[in-house]
């Protein structure tokens, strides 16, 4: 239950601690409201469609928590439609909990990365509250969401929907569990670590994430291969890739996520599609399969994503009486800025991988894209149009370090670009290829 209501069609915020509703210009407000919703209910409409949302606990951490409103021995009462909203109101932060905030801060800062604690960042009329952004090299960011076993037996079921909202505005999300039943769920991208007290997360040891971090294994479909053709044949002679577990430890997958060594990525098998973390060159030899299966892409060095430490493990925690948060150090609050100012001249880029110096003009595409841009994602294009038309193992070695190059480029322009004139960076990009690709197709077109 809650106290404030927002009325989603009058756009105002209902007080039930009040008489007038905290309006006294609306004589009879409650009366009106109150069985509008009673009107809506008896004829089954939905509680989504009722125009009440929790304008508490629920709004400030960028929750759409709809409600319906209900007379109890005389008291106005509002409550919420799913019980995890409710427990939102009532379940303070643990413990472990804070521990994992101040960990990430710690390690963020200790790689040269910003970060801060909840963190709001406005989206349209809404807002979407992180628990620990880290701010990460090339625009990267990377939100950290940990839901620990407190958070309820069958875990929060909003979290595809915020996920897919805050990947949209730019924020990678990373949710951390240590319950093996999230971690196996595909709506993110979840990692999973031991159940450890509050003392042991936040100390300096080796705190390893058990689930979440895959290496991928790449592999001819033939009479010689160890894993079935995921075609669902006996051999198809073409070249796959099978991921495999693989333990990291938390603190570089903190750092190593925030300098892009560590992506996020997407592997469908079957019907299904799962969700986990890979290091950046297994990321490029998967784009490579996925563009050319007739050809297996070359190995690439060794990464230091996943190593030993002579740090002492935290899985065999030395008992303690309480935990209790370093003096004077206290969690930064959502003060960090979202992004950038805008600067004084907006006519330069910063220097691209590739080695070009690139700055944009007055010139516009009529997509209202810079020329610079457009011309950019072109050679990009070209050079993986290229890779794709080679044989010889040394020349697509060649063409694919080109391409990869005129990549980089691009996302790094289009990155500064959106920063510069404060707009949405995977808008900025849909509509770049969008107009690269597909020129005949109409702004807002479903392609």
């Amino acid at each position: 239950m809650a106290n404030i209501v927002w009325h989603t069609k009058l756009r105002i915020y209902l007080d039930l601690t009040r008489d007038d509703l905290g309006h006294p210009e609306f004589p009879g407000l409650w009366e009106t409201v109150y069985r509008t919703d009673r009107l809506y209910a008896a004829r089954g409409v939905p509680m989504a469609e009722r125009d009440l949302q929790c304008g508490g606990v629920c709004q400030e951490a960028g929750v759409e928590a709809w409600m319906h409103l209900r007379l109890r021995a005389g008291r106005r009462e509002a409550v919420h439609e799913k019980a995890e909203d409710e427990q939102r109101h009532t379940l303070p932060m643990s413990d472990e909990h804070k521990a994992y905030q101040e960990r990430i801060l710690r390690v963020a800062e200790e790689g040269g990365f910003k970060g801060a604690s909840e963190v709001r960042t406005r989206v349209g009329r809404s807002w979407i509250q992180t628990d620990t952004l880290v701010e990460g090299a090339d625009g990267r960011r990377i939100g950290w969401e940990v839901q620990l076993s407190s958070a309820g037996v069958h875990g929060p079921r909003s979290v595809r929907a915020r996920a897919a909202k805050a990947e949209k505005n730019g924020i990678t999300p990373a949710w951390h569990t240590d319950r093996a039943d999230y971690a196996r769920r595909n709506d993110t991208h979840w990692t999973r670590s031991n159940n450890l007290p509050a003392y042991v997360i936040a100390k300096t040891g080796d705190l390893r994430v058990v689930s979440g971090f895959r290496v991928l294994d790449f592999w001819r479909c033939d009479v010689r291969a160890l894993y079935p053709c995921p075609n669902g044949v006996r051999r198809c002679g073409r070249f796959h890739a099978t991921p495999k577990v693989r333990d990291i430890l938390f603190d570089d997958l903190v750092r190593q996520s925030a300098a892009g060594t560590v992506v996020p990525v997407l592997f469908r098998v079957g019907g299904t599609t799962h969700r986990f973390w890979v290091t950046h060159a297994d990321h490029d030899r998967l784009e490579d399969l996925r563009g050319d299966d007739t050809q297996l892409p070359p190995a690439r060095e060794p990464e230091d994503a996943f190593r030993a430490s002579r740090n002492r493990p935290t899985c065999r925690p030395v008992p303690l009486a309480t935990w209790a948060p370093q003096p004077g150090r206290q969690l930064p609050t959502a003060g960090m800025p979202i992004q950038p100012a805008a600067p004084a001249s907006e006519t330069a880029l910063a220097q691209s991988p590739a080695g070009t110096q690139a700055s944009f003009r007055p010139a516009l595409h009529q997509s209202g894209l810079p020329e610079e841009l457009i011309s950019l994602q072109q050679t990009a294009d070209e050079a993986h149009a290229q890779l794709q038309r080679l044989n010889d193992h040394e020349e697509r070695s060649h063409q694919r370090r080109v391409w990869r190059e005129a990549a980089v480029a691009v996302q790094t322009a289009v990155t500064q670009y959106a920063m510069t004139k404060r707009l949405n960076r995977y808008e900025v990009e849909e509509l770049l290829r969008r107009t690269v690709r597909h020129p005949r197709t109409p702004p807002g077109a479903a392609l």
